[in-house]
C-alpha cells in the first residue's frame, strides 16, 4: 500500500485527547484516504482494475465482500444521528473484514428521483434537480465527517443521465420479453413472435399471426410482455395527483406518503408482471440468508394457495371462480363478483326477475340502477376497507342467475365489495354455511345456506339455526351428491382430488394455483422521475425507443407539479406535467425500422421512485461502463454464485424491514428477468440481508400536544418541564418536526466522529431499537481518551510505549480481547466488542505501566474499524508510514484465550460447600476425585453416603446424598 505520512500538528491544550484534537486527525486523515485512494477497491478487468497491476492482481486473489446500505433519499433536513447508525456498522464490518484479508466492495450512492424532491419543488419554486442535487452535496459532506471508508469512484445519483439510460435500457430489456411457463424463464418477445410466424404456437383467437393488423398484433403481445400497458382498476390518490401500487397504500386505505385517501379508478397504466415469477420469488428465498420475520412477510404477500377453477355457466358465457375449497361446490347457494369485474356490464338485464327479494335490489327501480349506484359505492373505498371483517355486509343483486355445475341449482349472481378484481378471478362461489364472510352476507341478504361439512363440534346441520359458519378442513363430505360424482363421506383432502378430476374430466375446472401477489403497477403521473422509452404512432401502437436513442433525457418544463384535486374527489382523473410540454411529447422520429421519419406521441407518465433502486447493486460494480449494463467478468467476481450463496448477490446489505414488499421484492424480481436473459449471473440481488434498529429519542409534548424543544426541557424531580411548564415524556422517532433531532455534527463538534461512531455502536445491538442520550456519549469519548494516554504522553506529545516483552497476565487480556471482539465484529455484534476492547483498555490502563510496542500495537489494530482516525493517528506516532486500513487484524494466541485456570463451585445438597482452582481442561472424573477428597466437602457430608456426583467440568460439581 501507499505510504501515507503526514505531519501531526500541536493539539490545544498540550497533547491530550480533546475535541479540537479529535476534529485536527479526522480532517487531516480524511484528506489523506481521499487523496491516496485508501477505499478504492480493485475489480477485475475495466478501468477500475487498478494503476498497480501487480498490487491490484494480489488484491483481487483475495475472498471478495460486497457490503452495501440501502440506498439514501437525500434530504433537504440533512442527516440526524439516527441516519447513519447502518451507515456506521457497514463501514465498521467493511474495515474489519478488509483487515482480514477481503477485497471489499463498499460504496454509497443517492436515491435521487421521486415525491419528496417534487413535492419540495413545488412549494419552492425550486428546480428538483437543483435542490437535489444541493442536498446530495450536503449529504456527502455529513458522511465524510464521519470517516466512512467508501470508494468514491463508484458513487451515483439515480437522476445522472449515464445512469437512468441503464435504468431505461433495463425497462425495454422487460419490455420486449415474454415468461415462458414450460421453461420457466423469461425469453425475448422475437422469439414468441416467431413460434406465431411458424404456426408452432396458436395464436390467440386462432387467426394466423399474418392477418392480424399492426394493432391487433400489439394487443396479442401485450398479454405476453413482462411490461405492458392495460386498462385496470388501480389506486388513484387526487390529493398526490398520481396512481399507487398496492404495497404504498397503507392498511387503512390512504398513501404512505402524505396520508391521503386512495380510491379505485380505472385508467391505462404500465404495469410489470411480477406475477409470472411469484413461485420463483417464494421458491429461491429459501437459499437468502435474511431474516425470517422479512421471508416471511414476502410469503404471505405473495400469498401462494391451492385450488381449483371453476366456470359456471351463465346464459352464452360462464364466470370463472378460484376457490381453495372445491369440496364445497354443493354448498354453493349464490355468487358474488367484484363491482368493477367486466362481466357485469354483460348480462344485466332490464328489468328484476319476478320475485327477486326487495333487500336484494338495494331500493332501486332497476338492476341497471343498483349496479351503477353500488359501484360508484364501492370505487370510494381501498381494498383494505373492502375487505375488513364487518359484520355489515353490502351488495346488489346483479338480476341474473348462473347454474351451479355440480348440482344444475341456478343461483343469484351479487356484487359486493367484500370481492376483489385483484385477487383470482375477480369472481367467487358462496358458500355461506362454511365461510364466515358469506355466512354474514347471506344472512344480510336473506339467502340459503347448505350445510355440506359434517360438524364436528356438537351443532346440528341446519345452518338456519347456527350463530356463525362451520368451518373445518377436518370434517367428513355429507349432502354432496350427484349427476357421476358422490362427495358424501369423504374428507376433506380426498373430496378436493376427487371434485377436481370430475371438473377437469368434464372441461368445467381444472386443478390450480392462485397468488395474492398482484402486477406491479410501474406508472406514476409525476415530473421527477425517468421519462419512460416509449412513443406511440398515429394509431396508439407503442413503440419501443432503439438503444442509440437512450438515455431519454427528461425534459426541462416551467410548471412540474402535477394536478391534483381535493383529497375526496374520487371522479378526478390525472393529467402529468409532461403532458403539457408540447414540443416534447409530440416528436418526429427515425427508430431504425426501415420505415423512416414517422411522427409519433412520447409516453408522459414517469417510472416510479422504485425505478432506479432495482438494480443498482449492478452499477456499483461497473460505474463507468457506457457500453454494457455490467461487464460480465466484473459482476461474476462481485456477484456470482458460490459455495454458500446458490443465487449469488451482494454479500450483506443493510437497511430497514419497511422495504419487505416493496423495494426488495421489485429488485428480487428484475434480477430475475436480467438473469434469464443473460445479461447478470446472479438469480437474486442480496444474498444476507440485515435490517438495523432504529434510534428513537424522546417527544416531549406541552398540554396541547404539541411538541417542544427537546434540548430546552428541564427534569426535575422524575419530571418535566419546557418554560416552567409541565411537558409529558414519550419515546418515538427522531426528527425535525417532533423537534428531538441531534444532527451528527453537533456531536462531532463536542467529542469527534470516532466518539459518534463508538457510542451508536456501543448503544445495543443493531438489530434493535434504542433511545438517543447525548448524556451517554461522554462515556466513549473517555474511552478514546484513556486509550490515547496508554500510548502518547499528555505533556509533551512523545510516545510511551516500550520494547520488550509483555507479561503473562497482560498477553492472556489482549488475546482474550482479540479473539472476543473479532468474532463479534464478524458477527455484527459491534456493541460486544466494543465492551470488550473497553475492558481491555481498562486493564491495561490500571497496570499502571508504559504499554509495551506489540500490545500497543495490538490494541491500535484492534479498535481500527470501530474509530479509524485515532488508529490512523496512533498507527503513525508508532513509527509507521503505511495506513493502517491496510493492515493485518490481530490475531488471537489460543494458548492465551484459554483461562489459566477455571473455578469450580462444589455443592452439596444445592449448597455451595468448596471453590477450586482447576485446569480448564481437567477431566470429569479428575474434577470428581478432587471435589469429593476436599476437606471442606468431606465435612459437609459428615459421613453421609454419596448417592450421585453430577459433574459438569471444569464449573461445576453437584453431590446428591
Amino acid at each position: 500500500m501507499s505510504e501515507t505520512n503526514t505531519p501531526a500538528p500541536e493539539a490545544a491544550e498540550g497533547h491530550r485527547y480533546t475535541a479540537a484534537m479529535a476534529a485536527d486527525i479526522e480532517a487531516r486523515w480524511q484528506d489523506v484516504w481521499d487523496a491516496q485512494g485508501t477505499y478504492e477497491a480493485p475489480n477485475p478487468t475495466g478501468d477500475l482494475a487498478g494503476t498497480d497491476s501487480i498490487q491490484a492482481a494480489a488484491v483481487v486473489a483475495r475472498p471478495k465482500k460486497f457490503i452495501m446500505d440501502m440506498f439514501p433519499y437525500p434530504s433537504g433536513a440533512g442527516l440526524h444521528v439516527g441516519h447513519p447508525l447502518g451507515y456506521i456498522a457497514t463501514d465498521v464490518f467493511a474495515r474489519h473484514q478488509r483487515m482480514t484479508g477481503h477485497n471489499v466492495l463498499h460504496t454509497l450512492g443517492f436515491d435521487a428521483f421521486g415525491l419528496p424532491a417534487e413535492q419540495y419543488a413545488v412549494q419552492t419554486g425550486t428546480h428538483p434537480r437543483v435542490s437535489t442535487e444541493a442536498n446530495i452535496e450536503n449529504m456527502k459532506v455529513q458522511l465524510r465527517r464521519l470517516g466512512l471508508g467508501h470508494d468514491k469512484r463508484r458513487s451515483f445519483a439515480t437522476i445522472d443521465p449515464d445512469y437512468y439510460k441503464w435504468t431505461q435500457w433495463i425497462f425495454l430489456q422487460i419490455y420486449n420479453s415474454w415468461y415462458d411457463t414450460d421453461a420457466r424463464k423469461a425469453r425475448p418477445i422475437a422469439e414468441l413472435v416467431a413460434d406465431f410466424e411458424s404456426g408452432s404456437r396458436e395464436v390467440p383467437g386462432g387467426r394466423a399471426w399474418a392477418e392480424l393488423t399492426a394493432g391487433e398484433r400489439a394487443d396479442v403481445l401485450n398479454e405476453y410482455r413482462l411490461a405492458y400497458s392495460s386498462d385496470a382498476p388501480v389506486n388513484w390518490c387526487p390529493g398526490l395527483g398520481t396512481v399507487l401500487a398496492n404495497e404504498e397504500v397503507t392498511s387503512d386505505g390512504r398513501s404512505e406518503r402524505g396520508n391521503f385517501p386512495v380510491f379505485k379508478a380505472k385508467l391505462s397504466q404500465w404495469n410489470m408482471r411480477i406475477t409470472a415469477y411469484a413461485d420463483r420469488l417464494l421458491d429461491d428465498l429459501d437459499a437468502l440468508d435474511w431474516p425470517e420475520a422479512i421471508k416471511l412477510q414476502q410469503r404471505n404477500w405473495i400469498g401462494r394457495s391451492e385450488g381449483a377453477r371453476v366456470d359456471f355457466p351463465l346464459g352464452d358465457e360462464a364466470i370463472t371462480v378460484f376457490t381453495t375449497r372445491p369440496d364445497t361446490l354443493f354448498g354453493a347457494t349464490y355468487m358474488v363478483l367484484a363491482p368493477e369485474h367486466p362481466l357485469v356490464e354483460k348480462f344485466i338485464p332490464a328489468a328484476w326477475p319476478e320475485g327477486t327479494h326487495e333487500v336484494w335490489t338495494g331500493g332501486h327501480a332497476t338492476p341497471a340502477d343498483a349496479v351503477t349506484a353500488y359501484r360508484k359505492q364501492a370505487a370510494s373505498k381501498s381494498d383494505v376497507e373492502r375487505q375488513a371483517e364487518a359484520k355489515d355486509k353490502t351488495g346488489v343483486f346483479t338480476g341474473e342467475y348462473a347454474v351451479n355445475p355440480v348440482s344444475g341449482e341456478k343461483v343469484p349472481v351479487f356484487i359486493a365489495d367484500y370481492v376483489l378484481m385483484g385477487y383470482g378471478t375477480g369472481a367467487i362461489m358462496a358458500v355461506p354455511a362454511h365461510d364466515g364472510r358469506d355466512f354474514e352476507f347471506a344472512r344480510a341478504f336473506e339467502l340459503p345456506m347448505r350445510c355440506v361439512v359434517q360438524p364436528n363440534d356438537g351443532r346440528g346441520t341446519d345452518p338456519a339455526e347456527w350463530d356463525d359458519a362451520f368451518v373445518s378442513s377436518e370434517a367428513k363430505l355429507v349432502n354432496s351428491a350427484g349427476e357421476g360424482i358422490s362427495l358424501d363421506g369423504l374428507g376433506v383432502v380426498e373430496a378436493k382430488a376427487a371434485i377436481t378430476d370430475w371438473l377437469a374430466g368434464r372441461r368445467i375446472g381444472e386443478g390450480t394455483v392462485n397468488f395474492r401477489l398482484r402486477d406491479w403497477l410501474f406508472s406514476r403521473q409525476r415530473y421527477w422521475g425517468e421519462p419512460f422509452p416509449i412513443v406511440y404512432d398515429e394509431d396508439g401502437v407503442a413503440h419501443p425507443l432503439p438503444e442509440s436513442m437512450l438515455p431519454l433525457e427528461l425534459p426541462e418544463v416551467e410548471d412540474y407539479s402535477p394536478r391534483t384535486f381535493e383529497p375526496d374527489d374520487a371522479t378526478s382523473k390525472p393529467e402529468t406535467p409532461l403532458s403539457r410540454k408540447a414540443d416534447w411529447v409530440e416528436v418526429e422520429l427515425d427508430l431504425g425500422r426501415g420505415e423512416g421519419v414517422k411522427r409519433y406521441r412520447r409516453e408522459t407518465n414517469t417510472m416510479p421512485n422504485w425505478a432506479g433502486s432495482c438494480w443498482y447493486e449492478l452499477r456499483y460494480l461497473d460505474p463507468n461502463n457506457s457500453e454494457a449494463l455490467v461487464d460480465p467478468a466484473i459482476e461474476q467476481y462481485w456477484m456470482g454464485p458460490r459455495e454458500g450463496q446458490p443465487h449469488g448477490g451482494v454479500d450483506l446489505y443493510v437497511g430497514g424491514a419497511e422495504h419487505a414488499v416493496l423495494h426488495l421484492l421489485y429488485a428480487r424480481f428484475w434480477s430475475k428477468v436480467l438473469f434469464d436473459l443473460g445479461h447478470v449471473s446472479s438469480v437474486e440481488p442480496f444474498h444476507k440481508l440485515y435490517n438495523q434498529g432504529m434510534i428513537q429519542a424522546y417527544v416531549y409534548r406541552d398540554e396541547r400536544g404539541f411538541p417542544v424543544s427537546a434540548t430546552e426541557v428541564e427534569e426535575r424531580d422524575g419530571k418535566f418541564y419546557f418554560e416552567g411548564e409541565p411537558v409529558k415524556r414519550e419515546l418515538g422517532k427522531m426528527g425535525k418536526s417532533l423537534k428531538n433531532a441531534v444532527t451528527p455534527d453537533e456531536i462531532c463538534e463536542e467529542y469527534g466522529a470516532d466518539t459518534l461512531r463508538l457510542y451508536e455502536m456501543a448503544m445495543g445491538p443493531l438489530d434493535v431499537s434504542r433511545p438517543w442520550d447525548t448524556r451517554a456519549v461522554v462515556g466513549q469519548y473517555r474511552l478514546l481518551q484513556r486509550l490515547w494516554r496508554n500510548i502518547v504522553d499528555e505533556e509533551t506529545g512523545q510516545v510511551t510505549v516500550v520494547d520488550g516483552e509483555p507479561g503473562e497476565d497482560t498477553l492472556r487480556a489482549l488475546h482474550k480481547a482479540i479473539d472476543g471482539a473479532g468474532s463479534d465484529m464478524a458477527g455484527l455484534r459491534f456493541n460486544t466488542a466494543i465492551a470488550k476492547i473497553t475492558e481491555l483498555n481498562n486493564t491495561l490502563t490500571k497496570a499502571g505501566r508504559p504499554l509495551e510496542r506489540p500490545v500497543a500495537e495490538a490494541l491500535v489494530r484492534l479498535v481500527a474499524p470501530l474509530a479509524p482516525h485515532i488508529a490512523e493517528e496512533l498507527w503513525h506516532r508508532l513509527g509507521h508510514s503505511d495506513t493502517v486500513v491496510h493492515q493485518d487484524f490481530p490475531v488471537a494466541d489460543p494458548a492465551y484465550v484459554v483461562d489459566e485456570s477455571v473455578t469450580c463451585v462444589v455443592q452439596v445438597k444445592g449448597k455451595v460447600k468448596a471453590r477450586l482452582e482447576v485446569p480448564p481442561t481437567i477431566s470429569d472424573a479428575e474434577l470428581e476425585q478432587l471435589a469429593v477428597s476436599d476437606e471442606g466437602v468431606v465435612a459437609a457430608l459428615g459421613g453421609a453416603e454419596i448417592r450421585k456426583v453430577i459433574v459438569r467440568a471444569p464449573k461445576l460439581v453437584n453431590i446428591v446424598v
